[in-house]
């Protein structure tokens, strides 16, 4: 009889182990070699840097003060910023209750009561029990909820900094955009106003019959057309204010802030190695997490399968036996009780729901590899934007400066009356368009810094 025990313990532990019910989760191969393309070459990968620019505290990236005391009213008052955090404490509290799980649980149930016979004096019966009860986790039950609530919390931890790392790059977006826009703002304004003492100007040429009306009405539609654009601007100015003080969960208000020219952004951009990406991307570590989380799911699927044992047992006093009093002195009672409980009927229903977390395991594997994959296209991304930003900056430096010169030449042609008003409105025109291209290519390539180092898990940290 004896042998036969060993025998059933070795093949169930033998069983035990062949399903993986203890053992816990590993990283599966992730193969992140040429995760980035190079921003120059088509065909070549990314050289790895040994740094790595998202290991930067944001202070460091955006120097600006003005700019600063946004992202910190930003990370204390932002809603779903906020949300994430108390997401983390509901996770937390989880974690606390799965704990507790493999302590007995105690309670205490007193009763009393009081029996009376036609002729004979009232009695009075009472219970004192204390019953506790424990489950023993031979099977892994347990110990794969404990698990499981453990990487639900470091999921949220990493959802709260993702989150958190997105409030900082959309403030520094908005931020930037209205410095973009005010610039050309500004611009246009003086542009507008140059264009009407041109056509003073011209006004003037025309008593000396140096120019027709069809040139100074010419010059006025074109006065018109810009400042009819300078509303829009502003509405855009007030649109995008607007939009920063949602994210900052404030109402609608003017948005302090300094120049375009004044700020200054890390010249050299480290992407580090592609495997950084899974410890400095939060919302690659919640997809990890959230597979680590299907596993122990499918682990307690499994566990359904094997036999619940739970022990109780009750300690406490009474004055009563069997309903009826007999002492007045209290008397002890003492019970214990083990179970063991094998599912039968419930088979099918525990198979479906194994095939159902295995089916969940797959699909969150699937999500982290493409999490993965989405980190180095935006690595990718930024890093081109920021070199195309760069390129396209030197070649409109130039060619506002041929246009200014244009300006200037054709001026001066049409008071000699060598040009015509056309060359001169041509020149105009492309001048003004060419600097608030210029300005946006600067915005560009801010906001590739910005993406980057977004895209690199940047601000995950307080």
């Amino acid at each position: 009889m004896k042998k036969q025990i060993i025998l059933y313990t070795v093949c169930l532990a033998a069983m035990m182990s062949s399903c993986h019910i203890y053992k816990s989760y590993d990283r599966p191969e992730v193969d992140t070699q040429g995760l980035y393309r190079d921003p120059v070459s088509d065909n070549d990968t990314l050289a790895s840097d040994t740094t790595n620019m998202g290991n930067l505290p944001w202070e460091q990236v955006f120097t600006d003060p003005q700019l600063q005391a946004l992202i910190r009213l930003g990370l204390e008052q932002n809603t779903d910023l906020q949300s994430a955090i108390q997401n983390v404490k509901a996770a937390e509290a989880g974690l606390m209750s799965a704990r507790l799980a493999y302590a007995p649980s105690l309670a205490i149930a007193p009763q009393g009561g009081v029996s009376h016979l036609e002729g004979s004096k009232r009695s009075w019966t009472y219970t004192l029990p204390i019953s506790a009860s424990w489950e023993v986790d031979l099977f892994g039950k347990l110990l794969n909820s404990k698990r499981g609530a453990k990487v639900a919390l470091l999921q949220s931890k990493a959802y709260k900094q993702a989150v958190q790392t997105q409030v900082i790059a959309t403030i520094a977006n908005c931020y930037y955009t209205l410095l973009m826009l005010d610039k050309q703002l500004a611009i246009t304004e003086e542009t507008s106003i140059i264009w009407d003492k041109s056509i003073e100007t011209m006004r003037s040429m025309k008593e000396a019959g140096m120019v027709n009306e069809a040139a100074i009405v010419q010059s006025e539609a074109n006065s018109y057309m810009i400042k009819a654009s300078i509303p829009d601007l502003k509405q855009q100015i007030r649109e995008t204010e607007n939009s920063l003080s949602l994210v900052l969960k404030e109402a609608p208000q003017k948005i302090k802030r300094g120049t375009l020219e004044e700020q200054k952004l890390p010249e050299v951009l480290n992407s580090g190695v592609p495997i950084q990406l899974l410890a400095n991307r939060p919302d690659v570590k919640a997809a990890e997490m959230s597979l680590a989380g299907a596993y122990y799911s499918t682990n307690q699927a499994r566990s359904a399968f094997y036999p619940q044992i739970s022990i109780t047992g009750t300690l406490g006093w009474t004055n009563s036996v069997t309903g009826m009093p007999i002492f007045d002195v209290p008397k002890m009672i003492m019970s214990a009780l083990g179970t063991l409980t094998q599912p039968l009927f419930y088979r099918g229903a525990n198979l479906a729901k194994l095939k159902t977390a295995k089916a969940q395991q797959e699909i969150a594997a699937l999500n982290f590899q493409q999490s993965i994959l989405n980190a180095g296209s935006e690595v990718s991304n930024a890093l081109y934007q920021y070199q195309a930003a760069n390129e396209k900056t030197i070649q409109r430096e130039k060619q506002i400066n041929s246009l200014e010169k244009s300006v200037e030449y054709t001026q001066q042609l049409l008071t000699l009356g060598t040009s015509t008003y056309l060359e001169v409105l041509t020149a105009q025109q492309s001048l003004l368009s060419a600097q608030l291209s210029g300005i946006s290519d600067e915005f560009q390539r801010i906001q590739a810094v910005v993406n980057l180092y977004h895209a690199l898990g940047g601000g995950r940290t307080e």
